[in-house]
């Protein structure tokens, strides 16, 4: 397997330079001081990035053999993507014409990820399909259902339903990224790389949807009432889909009423929906902006690895599960690393006989 074609021609870069911007102090608020929403203040900087992934003539859809139950939910999910992403995007793009530089710049440059996005999971599909043909009805009436919400519902409520599913994606970003040893053990490594650079790249435009609707929507009666609208609705359709496709997979994998394969995704759904939920009840306090969110930095620096020349970035390997954001601090650490204790007065000197040890260097930090 390998990533771009020729991620052989080239070691992983898994040496990187240290977060110094956001790792210990708190996210700069975007409101002004007045304490309202200030769109010039929190337009940020967005990548296009168009990697090129190419799988094996072997590639089995089940790509996590640890844990397959995660392989046919993350294929679910999938699945979605080249419906739902492309009704971000007209979504989107019809509600830039609203707006001022440099929101306008940034959302475009949103838009183009979402682009990148759903051409890649097309792809991928292709692949599911052929293994699954029964997705393909699955499929067909997800096309229909977001067609109806898109000719049904009013230009504001399609908005207010891509920055509710924005959050989701990220709140799925930040599951994802506490349990990736778990998630993506012995994971094929070119599917791994594309959920894995799909949601650094969620984690990196969270907050584009939010200000297009805060922009257009925000100073409108009955605003958060269709926020919460929106919830509803985006929820029910994600849990049906992604539910629907799953119990396809799992009966073709034979592990519909297999014991353990319930047992996880029962641990992870809990999991997963205490994340979202908190995540989505957050977005509805006054004042809220994505920005108040503290990022996974795994993904960060991850991207940063990204090599425009060749439209390149590491695959998915133990190695790069390992990054650490701060070479300073053990992987996964938020907190200083410990002083060592100091050597009790009490202890005694060695005795004259025996030869003194030296004493131990200090502690150098621990490094990813």
């Amino acid at each position: 397997s390998e990533e771009s074609g020729r991620s052989g021609e080239r070691p992983s870069r898994s040496t990187v330079p240290p977060v110094t911007d956001r790792a210990d102090s708190p996210r700069r608020s975007t409101a002004g001081a007045t304490g309202r929403w200030d769109p010039m203040a929190s337009a940020g900087q967005l990548t296009e990035r168009r990697i090129r992934l190419r799988y094996p003539d072997d590639f089995d859809p089940m790509w996590t053999p640890g844990t397959p139950e995660f392989a046919c939910a993350a294929n679910a999910v999938s699945l979605m993507m080249p419906v739902i992403e492309p009704y971000f995007v007209r979504t989107g793009a019809a509600a830039a014409t609203e707006l001022d530089e440099p929101l306008r710049t940034g959302t475009e440059t949103y838009l183009a990820q979402e682009r990148a996005h759903h051409g890649q999971h097309r792809r991928f599909n292709r692949r599911l399909l052929a293994r699954y043909p029964r997705l393909a009805p699955v499929e067909r009436l997800l096309v229909r259902a977001y067609q109806a919400l898109e000719r049904r519902a009013s230009p504001r409520f399609n908005l207010a339903v891509v920055a509710v599913s924005e959050t989701m994606a990220y709140s799925a970003a930040r599951w994802a990224a506490r349990r990736r040893r778990e998630l993506f053990d012995r994971a094929d490594p070119v599917a791994a790389t594309l959920f894995l650079w799909h949601l650094a790249e969620e984690v990196e435009h969270k907050a584009s949807a939010h200000e297009v609707h805060r922009a257009v929507d925000g100073g409108r009666p009955r605003f958060r009432l269709r926020m919460l609208g929106a919830m509803v609705v985006a929820l029910v359709l994600v849990m049906a889909f992604v539910g629907m496709g799953t119990t396809v997979m799992l009966w073709a994998e034979r592990r519909l009423h297999h014991p353990l394969a319930w047992l996880r995704l029962t641990r992870w759904s809990i999991g997963f929906a205490f994340e979202l939920l908190t995540n989505l009840a957050t977005t509805l306090v006054p004042g809220h902006h994505p920005d108040d969110f503290a990022d996974p930095l795994w993904y960060e620096v991850w991207l940063r690895t990204f090599d425009a020349d060749d439209d390149t970035i590491p695959v998915w390997s133990a190695t790069t599960a390992d990054l650490n954001p701060r070479p300073d601090r053990p992987t996964g650490s938020r907190c200083p690393p410990p002083t060592p204790s100091p050597t009790p007065t009490s202890s005694p000197p060695p005795q004259p006989s025996q030869a003194a040890e030296p004493s131990p260097s200090p502690a150098e930090p621990a490094t990813g």
